[in-house]
């Protein structure tokens, strides 16, 4: 193998590890809006209403076998 096979092969690794660590981070900050992104949605939703029920109801299950 010649000098300048060798010295392109790491060229080409050292190119391809930079470009996965940027897709790394890219994908990181994707994540990272879309959790705000949910974050945001969950704050917007109304809260819950009291349960209408009286409190002597669905306290128990019947099971018949």
């Amino acid at each position: 193998m010649e000098v300048s096979n060798v010295n392109s092969l790491a060229m080409a690794t050292s190119q391809g590890q930079t470009g996965d660590a940027v897709n790394i981070l890219v994908l990181k900050k994707a994540m990272e809006l879309q959790a705000q992104s949910a974050a945001q949605l969950l704050e917007a939703l109304p809260p819950m209403p009291a349960p209408s029920n009286p409190p002597n109801l669905g306290q128990n299950i019947d099971l018949m076998a």
